[in-house]
Parts: C-alpha cells; sequence; structure tokens
C-alpha cells in the first residue's frame, strides 16, 4: 500500500532569500490546505551550515518538497544533494549552482563589510536595485529594503556574499535523485539565463519553466503564478510517481 501524502497534501519547506526572512505564508492562499514550514536563517559560516539548519526544520516531517527562492535555492541544492530521507520533490527559483557575478557585484558584496552602521542602508539600497524588474509593481523595491533591513545586518549580508561568491554545486547536480522544476522569471537581471540552463543540464530529469511577465523577485511580486505553477508540477511529478 502506498502511505505517500498525494501531491497536492504535500508539505513544503520554503527555504528563505539572501535576506534571511521567513516566506509569508499568508501570502499564499492556493497553499491553506498544505502544511508549510519556514523560518528566519540566522548567520552562519558555510552553505552547509545553512543546509544542516533547513535540514533540522524538515526534521519532524516523513517526506516533503523543498522549495528554494534565489539564494534559498543555493541552500537547497546543497541539502538535496545529500539525498536526505523523505525529500521527494525540489523547487528551485531564481537559483544558480555557481554564481556569475560581475565586477560591480562583488564591489557591493566587498562594500557590505566596509558601510556598517549607518552606511549599510546604501549597500542594501544598491543590491536591491540589481534585483528589480520592468515587471515588479510600484513600491517592491521599498518593500524589500525594509525586510533586508529587518532581517539581516551588515555582517550577515557581508558572510552571504562571500559564501554567494565562493559556492560552486555543479560537481553535486548530478546527486539530486527527486523531480525538480527550475522555475525561471522572464526579466532576471541578477541570474541569467544561463544559470537555468545550467541547473537542467546538471540536475538528472530537471524541468525548466518560465513565468512571463515575472522578474527575480517574483515569488513576492507575483505570488498566485508562482504557487500555481508549484502546485502543477507536484501534481504531474508526483502524481505520476505515485500512479506508477
Amino acid at each position: 500500500m502506498d502511505h505517500h501524502a498525494s501531491a497536492e497534501r504535500l508539505p513544503l519547506v520554503l527555504v528563505p532569500c539572501f535576506s534571511g526572512a521567513p516566506w509569508e505564508t499568508k501570502d499564499f492562499p492556493e497553499w491553506r490546505d498544505r502544511p508549510l514550514v519556514t523560518g528566519q536563517l540566522p548567520d552562519a559560516p558555510s552553505l552547509e551550515a545553512y543546509a544542516d539548519i533547513v535540514e533540522a526544520w524538515a526534521g519532524g516531517l516523513d517526506e516533503y518538497v523543498l522549495v528554494g527562492d534565489s539564494f534559498g535555492a543555493s541552500v537547497a541544492l546543497a541539502l538535496a544533494a545529500r539525498r536526505p530521507a523523505g525529500l521527494r520533490a525540489l523547487v528551485l527559483s531564481g537559483g544558480f549552482a555557481k554564481a556569475d557575478v560581475s565586477t560591480l557585484t562583488r564591489a557591493r558584496a566587498g562594500a557590505a563589510r566596509l558601510l556598517a552602521g549607518p552606511g549599510y542602508p546604501i549597500t542594501v539600497f544598491f543590491h536591491v536595485q540589481s534585483l528589480g524588474s520592468r515587471f515588479d509593481p510600484p513600491g517592491t523595491a521599498a518593500a524589500l529594503r525594509s525586510i533586508f533591513l529587518h532581517h539581516a545586518d551588515a555582517a550577515t549580508f557581508s558572510h552571504r556574499a562571500a559564501i554567494v561568491l565562493a559556492t560552486d554545486l555543479r560537481p553535486s547536480l548530478d546527486r539530486i535523485a527527486v523531480p525538480t522544476l527550475v522555475l525561471t522569471p522572464e526579466d532576471d537581471r541578477l541570474i541569467g539565463p544561463a544559470a537555468a540552463r545550467e541547473l537542467t543540464a546538471g540536475i538528472p530529469g530537471a524541468t525548466e519553466l518560465v513565468l512571463p511577465g515575472t522578474g527575480h523577485l517574483f515569488r513576492f511580486t507575483h505570488v498566485h503564478e508562482y504557487a500555481t505553477a508549484v502546485d502543477r508540477f507536484l501534481s504531474g511529478r508526483i502524481g505520476e510517481s505515485a500512479a506508477a
């Protein structure tokens, strides 16, 4: 007898983005009948340490889906490569196996170490600008700046930036053994299309879906489209495996 949860009832472990702020689960009415697990990501010394934190969140679940957004996608990748018991599927949005960052982005990351205290909001301002797209509704950047300033101080920002620049998960992509959705926005000024191609080429059986009319912040700005894409993927891939 198959005792797996249905695709519609599988718990989602929601991994935060670079800000470390927990997902606002109330913003996803499509998931009101799903168990949802998220939390504040504290500062940690390495990507594997972040993966440890998220693995602990999932510790009480018999089975679950990892959903990682942006920096959280890298954390989810690192955890999925361990092949943890109970992991049924993986969703990565705006993610990458290895960051392809410009000299300007590296300079911003370095500046975070210098702009502590009163200067730190300047670093946040420029970082948030790099995340924007022409599809973002008015007020998106201001709201995200507030989230960053509330949930990540200058030291945490600097530590995470250093981790991003040092991360290369490409050698472990072929260890991921669950259905994987690479959810990609149409207009991503931070993460280019090559990152999604690298993920789909490296993860066995991975599927990419581009959401039209969205940017890197689509988890905040297009929550209905985002949740619907995840639900359809799980219904298709998990439903297929349950019926097999």
